[in-house]
This record gives C-alpha cells, structure tokens and sequence, in this order.
C-alpha cells in the first residue's frame, strides 16, 4: 500500500503495499455532534438476509458496497452520502492514538454510515500484523519469523487470542494478517513477515494465530492469495523481488492452496489477493484461482485486492483492469484515492455490458453474509463485544516476551555466551538501546522506526514505543539479582570480562527492505554496526554478538572472531527482556532456525545453505 510517514515534523513519502496511510489532515477529528444525526437507522435491516438486502439496493450503492478506501480520502460525514463497504488505515501522528480514540473514530463513521438511505453497517480494516502496531498502549509481539522460529503453537494460539483481544477494543475488525508467504529468498523484504520457507510450518502456525484471533470476533484475512513468497529472483515490479512472478510447479501450486484451505476450514472470511504473479498472470486477473478458492475450496467470502494493485494489472487503463479483477472474482476493492473511479467503472461496465449483474450481486452478497455473520446487522457499533484481556494486558507482556525468548537462535554457542555471577558485561553496538529497532516494520508507521530518530526530533520520547525495555535497560535491570554489572562507557571496557555486541537491520517493510547485500555493514545494516564490530574485535575480549534483523544476515566473516552468536530476529517490544532471560538462564534458548541460513548470497537458489531449517547451535544436527 501507499503510505507517508512523519519524521521530524516533515512528511517523508513513501509507497506500501499491503496497507498504510498518509495524514492528510487529522483523521482523528472531532466526534460528529449528535445533534447533526440520529442514532437511528432509516432501514431495519437486521431481520433480512443478505440476498434480501442486495436485491433493495442500486447498482451505484452495490458498486460502493465493493470499496474500500483510506480513511483519510473519506471523511465521516461523507459515508451519509456514499456508504462504503469497509474503510482503512490509518494517520501517522506521534504517539499514535489509543485504543479510545480509534474507538471514537470507528464509532464516529459508524453513525455516519447509518444515516444513509441505504444503511449498511461498515467494516474497519487495518494492519495489526503483531499486536495492534497502530495504537499506542499495547504490546508489540514479534514478527512472524519469530513465531516460526519458536515453533510453538499452544503459545502462538495465545498470542492470536491477546491480539485479537486488543483489536476488538479499537473497532477494526478487519485485520490484514496472519501472511502466509512461504519466503524462499531472504533478499526479500517481506520476508520477516512469513513464518518459514516450510509451508507446513506456515500452515501450523498460521491456523493457531487465526484461531486465537478470531476467538474474539476479529475477522483474519490471510494474504497473500498466493505464492507472494516464492518469487523468482529479477521479475519484481520496481525491486529485483517484491511483486514479482511466481513460477511454480503444480506440486509447489497445491502445497500453497492447502495453506488457505486449512485457513478456511477454520472459518476465515476475508482473503487478501497477492501483488504478484503465478506463472506470468496477475493474481488480481486471475480467474482461474480465484474461481478455484471460491467454488472448489469452498470459499464463502469476501476476495479482497491488496492496496491499489487493480492498477498493476494488464488493461490498458484503470477501467479496464477494474474491469478485467471484477471479472476474475475480485469482491472488493482496496484503494487509496481511486475508490469514486473505480465505483463509476463498475457501474459503467455493468450497463456496457461488460461486467454482468450476477456477478456484482455475488460480491455484494458476499459482503453482506461477512458482516452479517460478524453481527454488524445486529451491533454496528459492538457495544455487545467482550474482550477477554484489558487492552495491553499484563498477559500480553507474559506472552510476548515468552515467545521472544523462545524465538531466539544461537548460531554459534561458545563458553561466554551466558552471564555468569560475577560477571562485567560492556554492552555496545546501535541495537542496544533501541525498541525501535527490535520491533522493525509495520510498527507505528509502515516502514517502522529507530529510537534514535525519535530520540532527534526533540519531543520528549526516549524510544519508539514506551511499552517495552531495550536490551540495556532489560539488562540493567536484571543485573543486581543476577550478581554482575552492565557497562556502556567504553572507557571501561578494558576492565569487563566479555563484550555484548548488539547489531542489525535498519527497520523497512516491504520492497524498501528487498536487497543485495545481505551484509551486516551494507545499506540495509544499522548506521554503528562497523564500528561496534571494529570496538569489539579490538577490545581482545570475548565477544557474544546479538543480531536483530529481519531475516538470515551474512555472518560468515565474523563467526570465527566472536565466541556467541545469537539471531534475536524482530522480537518485540518485550524483546529486550526476553535477551535478559535467556542470557541469565532464567529461561532456555529453544529456538531454531525458520528458514534456511546461506554462508554467501551466491548461495542462495542453489540447494546449498549453510545451515537448514530446525538447525540451532545447541542442537546436535
């Protein structure tokens, strides 16, 4: 999807691909005065079926049924004249807004919407890819790479269920995850959203998150619809990868489809279409897959585009391409600002005959059985919702740092790696005092944010997001009941036992994290990292090295200089105390790894790996 980002007090544009927004405006205005509506609707639809519904609406009201557009392109009063079916995203203020005040947005559209002369209840949907990472106040979990590399499913049903629980506090319902991409390249910027490059990996941990998730009435929508993961190398759109063509076999084909089929057999509603290509065709125009997840895997739900990716299709213009998805299954549609076009050009097609009415009435049908089996019909406003955790529960922390420090992988395990009683650890490198940089992307804004920027803008924040301790300060905080001391001045560092060195990623999403060069000092590497490894290496003190990133960096130059090395991955905003955990013995490290771990990038699509997927240090493999 398409996003801006505010850094600093100026806007910095950017462009996204599976939501996001830009702060045109406030989107968290005030509340309409309740004496510019009523509360109540000026048709009972409640005792009528979807098909019921369709038939009393206009084609121009079925087609805006079929939209989704930003929330900031839309403003509330305007869902009286054009009742959209779903609205999405979100502004990119610093702090973001709490759980309240997306309560009191949603709320507000809500009775705007209701006061149309076809009242259909909307549906709010946005990015809560690891936690509720657009509002303030709640736990950021780790990234799906974690959740694979700890492999717990019991654990990661919990995580579904906390998440889900903090969602339906703020009203958007519709939530944009789990991804199920099978990421085969860590060159990829996604790839840190994918649970493994094993699809029956994905499979598992992807029906434990969802099943979590939607015990609290959320609505999952599994994306990307499919073979996101598996592009070949060179055909992506503006980056060697991301929404680029799949090229698979049947075999490959049918192992990605039992994916979504077993996600489906759990109940999900809603399915996000992939950016990319199978085989040389659009997913959005393709009408034999799509036709295939509806009438042979029994799809009953709503087929959502992902952000503006109507546009990349092969029509010679935005109407044809509308056109050409709504003709292959396309429900609904996901856009920025292109959501009054795209209701005329369905419309238009319908009465040139080249989109027929049957099948805008199995879209809006569709639409309507999801919201109707969601309760909207009944609680537009779901004042009848009972979260099972208070928003940003003490749970969720217990949870989150647990699945952290289960999550981490040792890749090289030397006498050093724990701290001992005793023991004077000098902490150094760019992730050490950095939340921001453990959480990574799709974190307050789309391609996340480092502490030290917000630490530069002067406004009083110390990191990211407050809800969680950087390693240091986890560290700090363990170290008069673990007996040893924490030591950042580097003129000390002669007198300390071993040096904890703390690198990574800078935090991106999407094709702004497709790359190269997989090094730790390249573009994608944190500002410090080549200075921290120069200090350590020339401190002639054993060093545990800490790496958190969003895939399988290279390390093989420097394995044989460091005595530990650990992949925390994007652990979270627990993460810092989970290193403290692991660390200190408190709890084991049971990680392994998720994907496989290449000694070079020439290695990558060879076969070769250095290390495999399940492989960890502390295994005998």
């Amino acid at each position: 999807m398409k996003a801006k980002r505010l850094i600093a007090g100026l806007l910095i544009l950017s462009v996204t691909a599976s939501t996001a927004c830009i702060d045109k405006g406030s989107v968290f205005a005030p509340m309409t005065e309740s004496s510019e509506v009523t509360n109540k609707p000026a048709v009972d639809y409640s005792p009528m079926t979807p098909e019921e519904i369709c038939k009393t609406l206009t084609l121009e009201q079925k087609a805006a049924q079929m939209m989704q557009p930003t929330i900031y392109n839309v403003d509330a009063s305007e869902m009286r004249v054009t009742d959209y079916g779903s609205i999405l995203s979100r502004k990119d203020d610093f702090p973001m807004p709490t759980a309240e005040e997306w309560k009191k947005t949603v709320t507000d559209y809500q009775t705007n919407a209701l006061q149309n002369e076809a009242p259909i209840p909307f549906i709010y949907g946005n990015d809560s890819v690891h936690g509720v990472n657009f509002a303030s106040g709640c736990v950021i979990f780790p990234h799906n790479i974690n959740i694979g590399a700890a492999r717990d499913t019991a654990l990661t049903e919990e995580y579904g269920k906390l998440a889900g629980s903090d969602v339906a506090q703020t009203r958007m319902m519709l939530n944009f995850s789990p991804c199920v991409a099978t990421a085969n390249d860590p060159r990829w910027g996604r790839t840190y959203e994918s649970y493994s490059s094993d699809y029956k990996i994905v499979k598992e941990l992807a029906v434990a998150y969802t099943k979590g998730l939607m015990s609290e009435g959320v609505l999952a929508c599994p994306k990307h619809f499919f073979g996101d993961g598996m592009i070949s190398y060179g055909t992506g759109e503006s980056t060697p990868l991301d929404r680029g063509d799949s090229k698979l076999t049947e075999d490959q084909i049918k192992e990605q489809l039992s994916i979504y089929q077993a996600l489906i057999d759990e109940g999900v509603k809603v399915i996000m279409l992939s950016h990319s290509s199978l085989n040389g065709t659009k997913m959005h125009e393709n009408e034999k897959y799509i036709s295939y997840l509806k009438n042979d895997m029994g799809f009953k739900g709503i087929v959502l585009t992902d952000w503006d990716s109507v546009m990349n299709c092969s029509g010679a213009n935005y109407k044809e391409n509308v056109i050409l998805c709504v003709n292959a299954g396309v429900d609904m549609l996901m856009t920025e600002t292109e959501h009054a076009n795209a209701m005329r050009f369905i419309v238009e097609g319908v009465k040139e005959g080249k989109i027929s009415e049957d099948r805008i009435n199995d879209a809006v049908i569709r639409i309507l059985t999801v919201k109707k089996e969601a309760g909207l019909f009944d609680d537009p406003y779901l004042e009848k919702i009972n979260p099972s955790y208070e928003f940003g529960s003490q749970r969720s922390h217990e949870v989150a740092r647990k699945l952290a420090a289960e999550s981490f992988v040792p890749l090289k395990a030397g006498e050093n790696m724990y701290i001992k009683p005793g023991m004077k650890v000098f902490v150094t490198g760019p992730a050490a005092d950095d939340i921001g940089v453990l959480c990574g992307g799709w974190t307050n804004w789309w391609q996340g944010e480092t502490d030290k920027t917000i630490r530069d803008m002067n406004i009083g924040a110390n990191h990211f997001r407050s809800e969680g301790s950087s390693i240091v300060e986890a560290l700090t905080a363990a170290a008069k009941e673990g007996g040893f001391e924490i030591v950042t001045d580097q003129n000390q560092i002669g007198s300390c036992d071993i040096v904890l060195l703390c690198i990574g990623e800078k935090p991106y999403a999407e094709w702004y994290g497709d790359t190269d060069d997989l090094s730790l000092t390249g573009n994608m590497g944190l500002p410090g990292n080549a200075d921290s490894i120069r200090l350590a290496a020339q401190s002639g003190k054993p060093v545990v090295t800490l790496i958190a990133a969003g895939r399988n960096v290279i390390v093989d130059q420097y394995l044989d200089e460091w005595d530990s090395c650990i992949m925390l991955y994007l652990p979270g905003t627990e993460g810092g105390n989970a290193v403290a955990d692991v660390l200190t013995k408190k709890v084991p490290m049971t990680g392994t790894l998720p994907m496989p771990y290449y000694s070079s990038v020439a290695q990558i699509g060879t076969g070769k790996c250095w290390k495999d997927v399940g492989w960890s240090a502390l295994k005998d493999n």
